[in-house]
């Protein structure tokens, strides 16, 4: 059945809800309520039992699913310990001897968001709260620490061959492959794309620039000296909170090795598990790597017991009863996730894509657009699902066979697809990625929304008219000049907003 308008629907009240309610698990459950309405001819009786055995049900029953929250109550736990513990402090006060500067502070978040390249999930969620103190104690906002976390995660984990992203973007291109009879390798392919993977390599490029620079504009500039000026909410209900749990957590002889060996323990467990099936040179299969890295952060939290226990920071029962509650915690974020595939589903249902796809093919496009295009409807379709890694399976058997049809190669339009869907990705209040990053850095969502947008719109400008470029060009040379004018731009917007301002 052909929805036409209707299918655009879900997508928009998500989108709209999360703005103005400030309430994600509402507005993804009314994106869903109305899809459903619309399954259902109106029913809303019928809509909910649909949205219940239709959607949950299924999105929990999927073993990827599953595995990802599994994966995230882990960490949730993990996180909550190294949090508790006082481990962060101690590190945030051994690292404030080096990293006493705005700009080391940036820095060495935006370095250890690179180093935890092997989990997009896992770079807000660790990173995000070592680097929290020491970013209050430097008056740098959340808000850029949100935008740090944001892009060090999914724009780096995109560009790895042998983790998860990788694989999973392999077999889609590979299953095209086939489809189309063509006999070449789908791990070359993902190689020869990364130069085309515009907006990742623009997204992990900007932050050195802004802060090497120090030229924020827009939100985020408006935040930096807001963070400046005044003692945020943030800070006096951590403050109440440490008061309240005084008598509970001791952290005075926390040590910041309670960071840094649990995290090694992390990438010691992945690698050594992962080693006997060829990792990192070889692919491995998905499920696979999130067991690892799930056995990671638990052994991990195993770890960092035994230090809170041998540096007499806590007692075991209440070590355990912060790892549990930390666990719990994570139930938002969970309900969150399964709202957010269950939209991305019905929408898939309703051939949201499909109606895009079908509305644009009525204009004719001249071939050395179409990567522009395909980057254009990546964009549309993450921005309304939330889900980069959901835009992909859509995007990728339209624009891989547009390619072989038009003798575009097959490198530009893969490229054009990954940066679509993580543009799309970062701009969207209800991706889960913008909501872990927000999480990470425990900053407000529509903040981190609002101060992130306008630098991811920035790279999305840029990066379509490099891909205009490699449509014409069909040349890597399309990354070197995407780079170019972001340095550009971040000056003259810079520049000309501040004499703005000043003139008023």
């Amino acid at each position: 059945m052909d929805y036409g308008w209707l299918s655009l629907l879900p997508p928009i009240v998500a989108v709209v809800m999360a703005i103005k309610s400030r309430n994600v698990i509402l507005s993804l459950f009314c994106g869903g309520f109305v899809g459903t309405m619309i399954f259902c001819m109106g029913n809303p009786f019928q809509a909910v039992k649909s949205m219940i055995g239709d959607y949950f049900f299924v999105q929990l029953t999927d073993s990827y699913n599953a595995g990802v929250i599994v994966l995230v109550i882990f960490i949730g736990g993990f996180i909550k310990l190294m949090e508790k513990s006082g481990g962060a402090q101690a590190f945030s006060k051994f690292v404030y001897r080096f990293v006493n500067t705005k700009l080391k502070a940036q820095m060495c978040a935006w370095a250890g968001g690179i180093l935890i390249f092997f989990s997009d999930l896992g770079t807000p969620l660790l990173v995000g709260p070592v680097f929290r103190p020491l970013f209050d104690k430097l008056k740098i906002s959340r808000e850029k620490l949100a935008w740090i976390l944001d892009s060090t995660s999914s724009p780096v984990a995109i560009l790895i061959p042998f983790i998860g992203w990788g694989v999973y973007i392999m077999g889609l291109i590979q299953a095209e492959f086939e489809n189309l009879g063509v006999v070449q390798s789908d791990y070359t392919t993902f190689v020869e794309a990364i130069p085309f993977q515009i907006y990742a390599v623009l997204a992990i490029i900007m932050i050195p620039l802004i802060a090497f620079t120090g030229k924020d504009f827009s939100q985020m500039r408006r935040a930096e000296k807001a963070v400046e000026k005044e003692e945020r909410l943030w800070e006096r209900e951590e403050d109440t909170a440490e008061e309240e749990t005084a008598d509970i957590y001791s952290i005075r002889n926390a040590r910041p090795s309670m960071v840094l060996l649990p995290i090694l323990v992390v990438f010691v467990t992945l690698f050594t598990t992962l080693a006997p099936l060829g990792f990192p040179f070889k692919k491995v299969d998905g499920n696979e790597f999130r067991v690892a890295l799930t056995m990671g952060y638990f052994f991990g939290a195993l770890i960092l017991m035994l230090l809170i226990r041998v540096y007499k920071v806590q007692i075991f029962k209440n070590t355990f009863k912060i790892y549990v509650d930390g666990m719990k915690g994570m139930t938002d974020v969970a309900v969150t996730l399964v709202l957010a595939w269950s939209l991305g589903s019905m929408i898939s249902g309703l051939g949201t894509a499909d109606f895009i796809v079908n509305a644009m093919k009525s204009l004719n496009f001249s071939p050395v657009l179409i990567p522009a295009v395909i980057f254009l409807f990546g964009t549309f379709v993450s921005f309304s699902t939330g889900s980069s890694w959901g835009t992909f399976a859509i995007m990728m058997p339209l624009a891989i066979p547009m390619a072989h049809a038009f003798g575009i190669p097959y490198e530009i339009a893969v490229g054009a697809v990954l940066s679509g869907g993580l543009f799309g990705d970062h701009c969207s209040p209800i991706s889960d990625t913008t909501i872990l990053s927000s999480t990470g850095a425990q900053c407000d969502l529509v903040n981190h929304v609002k101060t992130q947008l306008p630098y991811a719109a920035v790279n999305g400008v840029i990066a379509f008219a490099a891909f205009v470029f490699a449509g014409v060009t069909k040349s890597p040379l399309a990354v070197v000049l995407a780079v170019l004018v972001l340095i550009a731009v971040v000056f003259v917007w810079n520049k000309s907003e501040k004499s703005i301002q000043d003139s008023l």
